[in-house]
């Protein structure tokens, strides 16, 4: 590629002016990398300019009841809507200046008061969202071995008929072995081994392994798990295992990131939806680990959604019983390590007693059975640590490995009943540590499931939970590294409002920093913010979300696939590299282009025919709309570069009549790192 030296400032020195060349696009996106690689941020003027100064009233009635200083009433708006919300649909600013920003803020804080009737319609298509877990487990069963071996026999059978007239009759000998599992190339051997490796691994009690060191690579998808349970690479392509009629298991988590999709969409309760996801991310569940999959939709539909906004310790204990949870971080199989011994003591003095009581006469039977003694379960200290650790009090909250070892005890007998008909969350006494615990210095004994139950009391009323909990909610709503006086009056709300989650919310939102200039703009999206803000901003009609659901886990965030149960980062660092970027701008191109699967764009309406003659004016215009006008000059200068590029003009160099492709020009809009943040 031929770059032309540029004499500009030294900050736009670093994005050379580029030639209109076939790969034109590519050094757009690599500029942009650098820009948002290096951490630059916009400059205040580019980002507040002096118009926008002029024009902030001191007393806006849209601000009204916000400490909103610095901010303009547009600015404002734009910001509430993305850090409340998966950013503004056409139309959107205007009708949250009618309404006032104050009110909209306490609709969204009162989901239920808002009108949400549209969104079931468009969610009455998945039907899973309504099932019982013994109903999906019962409706999309996990295929037999036998089944799965038969039906690729069958298959490979009928491609060999098709070919037999035109084949040689040695290569139609050597097909019609493929069947058998012969072939050298791996295809129809490895499957089938790797299939009952799943296969034995989830017929069997043990817990399903999870690997917490991943290797080294792209931070944005560390984490991921390496089997893709949606399956398929290229977005418009729906593998037959997710189709609309699979009955697969996978069509289960299909249906429930369709599901995530569509409601971020589509929601007028936007801040519903923006906590659904941040609760999930904070109690992390693998949609690969075994029958996890079945159990997720009850848990975000029963677990999550409705306590979003409630009391915090609430929450922990919807989520403690939660099959997904138990299954999840293997608490289901944790047992005092002699609850065996008992129970086969106890057998035995029933045995004697009956014996005794008969006249009957026999030898003492041996208390322990030598075969038992490898099925026999112990202590799993799995949900204890994370518990703790990323639950509530956070790495640095004062515990000890001891302490984590006694949280074990107290939630042994917290399993799940028939975990492959129904499961449901049940208590076994017998197999609870019945002696006293000590936790942080506390003791508990309290006896039987109330021990697990005393517990999340004790958590959830520390002040390193309400401490690492406002922290939390302060790095996603306001910056990356928040203002710790800001941390602290929320974790006072919070201690003070026994852990209620809106309370604490609010004292966040009516705070000057929530609207500082320095919030402003902040936070880089993640690829899931991205490829919703982008739908949104666009207004796209949205028929087939799934390829979009794909999109989602290309540009690094597979839904409900992060694999430790830390859940995916919210800081910029982990998704600010050159190969996410690629696709992030990639995925911005095909959405406004309309080369998306089941997604219709009309950019026109947006942009104004007018602008389709005169390539600046697009760039103008699609700055105004989705930027809000706000764009550094970097940013401009480098999209204007790319004004006579042929596929912005659809036309040939030496063409008199030029039309400009308005989908390009709002691709690459909405590719800029300006759009990138929120």
């Amino acid at each position: 590629m031929r770059l032309q030296e540029s004499p500009a400032s030294p900050v736009s020195q670093r994005i050379p002016a580029i030639s209109a060349t076939p790969r034109s696009f590519l050094a757009v996106i690599l500029s942009f990398a650098c820009v948002l690689s290096l951490g630059i941020e916009l400059p205040a003027s580019a980002a507040n300019p002096a118009s926008a100064k002029d024009k902030k009233p001191k007393n806006d009635p849209t601000l009204k009841g916000l400490p909103i200083t610095e901010l303009s009433p547009d600015e404002a708006i734009l910001h509430a809507l993305n850090r409340l919300a998966y950013g503004p649909r056409p139309g959107d600013i205007e009708r949250v200046r009618q309404m006032g920003l104050a009110k909209w803020i306490e609709h969204q804080l009162n989901p239920n008061s808002i009108d949400d009737r549209a969104l079931d319609a468009r969610l009455a298509d998945y039907p899973t969202l309504r099932m019982s877990t013994a109903k999906l487990i019962d409706e999309y069963p996990q295929p037999k071995q036998a089944e799965k071996q038969a039906e690729k026999r069958a298959q490979a059978q009928a491609q060999q008929e098709q070919r037999r007239s035109d084949a040689a009759a040695e290569t139609a000998a050597r097909d019609m072995q493929a069947p058998q599992g012969q072939t050298k190339g791996g295809g129809e051997t490895e499957a089938p081994q790797q299939n009952a490796t799943t296969a034995k691994q989830e017929t069997s009690d043990a817990p399903a392994p999870m690997k917490q060191e991943q290797p080294e690579g792209n931070t944005a998808t560390k984490g991921v798990g390496k089997r893709d349970v949606l399956g398929g690479t290229d977005p418009n392509n729906v593998p037959r295992a997710i189709a609309d009629d699979s009955k697969r298991p996978q069509r289960v988590v299909a249906e429930l990131g369709m599901t995530k999709v569509t409601r971020a969409i589509y929601s007028e309760r936007q801040l519903q939806q923006v906590m659904d996801d941040f609760w999930f991310n904070h109690f992390n569940v693998f949609a690969g680990k075994g029958e996890d999959r079945y159990y997720l939709t009850s848990y975000e539909r029963d677990v999550i959604q409705p306590h979003a906004f409630g009391k915090f310790k609430d929450l922990v204990a919807a989520t403690a019983k939660s099959p997904a949870m138990l299954f999840y971080l293997d608490n289901f199989l944790s047992a005092d390590p002699r609850a065996a011994q008992r129970q086969a003591a106890e057998r035995a003095a029933r045995q004697q007693w009956r014996r005794g009581r008969f006249g009957w006469l026999s030898p003492p039977r041996p208390v322990g059975n030598p075969q038992a003694k490898k099925n026999e379960r112990g202590l799993n200290e799995n949900y204890g640590r994370e518990l703790m650790e990323l639950h509530t009090l956070g790495v640095d909250g004062g515990y000890t490995q001891k302490d984590v070892t006694e949280v074990a005890r107290c939630f042994t007998g917290w399993t799940i009943d028939k975990p492959r008909q129904y499961a449901d969350f049940k208590f076994d006494d017998r197999l609870h540590d019945p002696d006293a615990k000590y936790v942080l210095g506390k003791k508990i004994h309290a006896g039987g499931m109330k021990d697990g139950e005393q517990v999340i009391d004790l958590l959830a009323h520390h002040p390193s939970t309400a401490k690492f909990i406002s922290t939390k909610l302060a790095r996603r709503f306001v910056s990356d590294n928040p203002p710790p006086a800001l941390i602290n009056r929320m974790a006072e709300t919070f201690q003070s409002s026994d852990g209620d989650i809106k309370a604490v919310l609010h004292t966040m939102i009516w705070s000057p920093e929530f609207w500082s200039r320095e919030s402003y703009r902040a936070k880089i999206k993640t690829p899931f913010e991205l490829v919703v803000s982008a739908v949104r901003a666009l207004g796209t009609d949205v028929d087939t979300p799934m390829p979009l659901v794909q999109w989602v886990g290309r540009i690094g965030e597979p839904l409900y696939q992060c694999q430790p149960p830390t859940g995916y980062s919210d800081k910029a660092e982990t998704w600010v590299n050159t190969g996410a970027l690629l696709n992030r701008l990639n995925y911005a191109l095909a959405l406004a282009g309309n080369k998306m699967r089941g997604a219709r764009t009309d950019v026109a309406s947006l942009l104004g025919v007018d602008s389709s003659a005169d390539p600046k004016a697009a760039l103008d215009r699609a700055v105004q709309v989705f930027l809000g006008g706000q764009a550094g000059p970097t940013t401009v200068e480098t999209l204007e570069k790319q004004l006579d590029n042929p596929q912005v003009l659809q036309a040939k160099l030496d063409d008199a009549r030029k039309q400009v492709d308005l989908g390009v020009v709002a691709g690459l809009v909405l590719g800029a790192p300006e759009f990138q943040r929120r």
